[in-house]
């Protein structure tokens, strides 16, 4: 990882920090704040741990820019959570057939860049 990359990735995680230090949850509950901050801490370093040996340049721009479609969707949104997507059943209909394997290939294409680590992590 170069310097250039480190420190925007460490910037990165300074900033979500610091969102969730001034996060305030919608509802104006105490409770829902609380939850929410702690959703943004845990997920925070659970991602950061979990891609901390990453080498490969190409990954890590992915992750960074996951990060930062996640920061900016959570803060336009005024919700910690990845916004779920939702396709129906065999609705992306490939050029020839309508195979399960084709269906879960371009599911897997279709998935937006905030939403490529929810999954693993869940």
């Amino acid at each position: 990882m170069t310097t250039a990359t480190r420190q925007e990735v460490l910037g990165l995680y300074r900033s979500i920090f610091r969102l969730a230090r001034k996060w305030q949850a919608t509802s104006g509950q105490m409770e829902d704040t609380i939850k929410e901050k702690q959703y943004i801490l845990n997920e925070a370093r659970t991602l950061f741990r979990k891609n901390k040996n990453l080498t490969d340049t190409d990954l890590i721009k992915q992750c960074i820019d996951e990060c930062t479609a996640r920061i900016e969707i959570g803060l336009h949104y005024k919700i910690p959570y990845p916004r779920p997507i939702h396709l129906p059943p065999m609705g992306l209909t490939p050029l020839q057939g309508r195979g399960l394997r084709s269906q879960e290939k371009l599911r897997k294409l279709s998935k937006p860049v905030y939403l490529r680590s929810h999954d693993e992590v869940s």
